[in-house]
């Protein structure tokens, strides 16, 4: 890692005329408070990727799709990702059986509420340009289960998570009639991913929480970098009804003598995440003061960012996403690999940015902000909770200045559905309603209900099928004629959206 090239013609970060004490400057709602905490707790302040494939759809081979079907099948059979028993001893118990294979390789960890995979994502291309072997745990899923198990920047072949699942099931049987319930499907998955990471081997795994950080089957690792993107309400039947109970139980991915990097968030929620860097002994650092967006433009496909990290500015980099949220996923992703690397600690001078530009470039994020049809231009993305869908509609009207928008929603039922389609209200002139294939999805007849009462009876259509409902608005989108700048957004569901790219040709 020490012989990462620099580069030395970065401008002074200890310059007063620089851009970034603007960031400085612009934080009002910061408390007084955390001064107290931050006293006690030491920052990162410096003195002075490979390309993305795709989603993989189904296998080719008959005999291959008929084995992972059989996989998928087994794995169905425990419980889902929505149950949850709060522990760490399963999960303990199979790598303990499987001789510790997440201790085999150092790990950045990821939690937050909205940005996770796309953070992940980033992280994997800035290592991988740099020539590190990954591997990439995220969830869920948008197509295919075997994407969420990545290495060097690929999904895994089905071939591959077969033999994996095949590997780690005596052990597996073996935990589940040791404990009172057995493995979960995600405790299941988890496993597999950090056996398969041992056997490649990699070089660094960057892993995502599934929900919360202390009990999370993940957490069984112990992150040379902790990664916090923003904190915001969602799951609060599980993690707490404030966002500062929600940091409480996602400060668990913070370890002793570990890195936090830490997004911008709530007070209440930065109040706990510091507290937590205190106890531990972590090195902070947060975004808006070490590190930051220092400037953005729109660009086509994308944007363009200037980016400010532990080691100073890097220019003229080229982001393929859309939405300020990216920009700020980027700045996060940034610092973290740079804390990985030991930028700001172990040396002063800041990654090289041609390798920086290049990773940054080739990062794709599918089913966020991602565009699968023109003439009318359909977008998905999988804003889930009211969050996420404030920054989506932010990020639409940015990037694609449509004349008349139609929104696609098909939403869980476990969601602030009204708080979803309330921060869509604005921005879309006609909602769709309708419902993916799971069985957690809300009844379309029951999402339409709350639409009425959002946009208002005029503004609603019903479709149950999803593929009546796409065709429903692209028709609606087309309205105004081929050229008025129509679009259509499919959203409220990471499910919705994979079932939407497959029925538009995608994967």
């Amino acid at each position: 890692m020490s012989d990462i090239p620099g580069q030395n013609d970065q401008p002074d970060p200890s310059d007063p005329a620089n851009d970034f004490d603007e960031i400085i400057a612009a934080e009002t709602t910061r408390d007084p408070d955390l001064a107290v905490i931050e006293a006690g707790s030491r920052t990162l302040r410096t003195q002075g990727g490979p390309p993305q494939a795709d989603i993989p759809g189904r296998p080719e081979d008959p005999e291959v799709d008929a084995a992972l079907r059989e996989v998928e099948a087994e794995l169905a059979t425990r419980w889902g990702e929505t149950k949850l028993e709060p522990s760490v001893a399963r999960i303990a118990a199979l790598m303990d059986v499987l001789g510790e294979p997440q201790r085999s390789y150092p790990s950045i960890h990821i939690t937050g509420t909205n940005g996770k995979t796309s953070t992940a994502r980033m992280i994997e291309a800035l290592l991988g340009a740099f020539e590190l072997r990954t591997g990439r745990y995220t969830s869920p899923h948008v197509q295919s289960i075997t994407e969420r198990i990545s290495l060097d920047g690929a999904a895994i072949s089905a071939e591959r998570f077969i033999e994996t699942y095949q590997d780690v099931k005596p052990y597996v049987e073996m935990v589940d009639g040791q404990q009172e319930y057995r493995l979960s499907f995600f405790e299941v998955l988890t496993g597999m991913a950090y056996a398969a990471f041992a056997d490649a081997p990699v070089d660094v795994a960057v892993v995502e929480v599934g929900m919360g950080g202390s009990w999370d089957a993940t957490n069984v690792i112990d992150g040379d970098v902790a990664v916090v993107t923003p904190i915001d309400l969602d799951h609060t039947d599980r993690l707490g009804e404030t966002p500062g109970e929600i940091a409480a139980e996602k400060a668990g991915i913070v370890k002793q003598d570990a890195t936090l990097i830490l997004a911008q968030q709530p007070v209440d929620a930065a109040q706990v995440m510091l507290k937590k860097a205190v106890d531990v002994n972590a090195t902070v650092a947060r975004e808006g003061l070490e590190f930051g967006v220092v400037a953005r433009q729109v660009a086509v496909g994308g944007q363009l960012v200037t980016l400010r990290g532990l080691g100073g500015e890097y220019t003229e980099v080229y982001l393929p996403l859309h939405g300020a949220h990216q920009a700020h996923n980027a700045a996060v992703a940034l610092a973290a690999v740079e804390a990985f690397f030991g930028v700001g600690s172990q040396r002063p001078e800041p990654l090289d940015i041609d390798t920086v530009r290049k990773a940054f470039a080739a990062v794709a994020s599918p089913g966020r902000m991602e565009v699968v049809r023109r003439s009318p231009t359909v977008v998905l993305d999988a804003a889930h909770n009211p969050a996420g869908a404030r920054v989506t509609a932010e990020a639409v009207g940015e990037a694609f200045q449509f004349s008349r928008l139609i929104g696609v929603v098909g939403a869980s039922g476990d969601k602030n559905v009204r708080g979803l389609l309330e921060a869509f209200e604005p921005v879309f002139a006609e909602v769709v309603v309708t419902q993916n294939s799971s069985h957690r999805a809300m009844d379309a007849d029951e999402l339409a209900g709350i639409a009425v009462e959002v946009f208002g009876e005029d503004r609603v259509q019903v479709e149950p099928r999803l593929p009546d409902a796409l065709e429903a608005a692209i028709t609606l989108a087309e309205e105004e004629g081929e050229f008025a700048g129509g679009g259509v957004l499919v959203t409220g569901s990471v499910i919705t959206v994979g079932e939407a790219r497959l029925l538009l040709g995608k994967g």
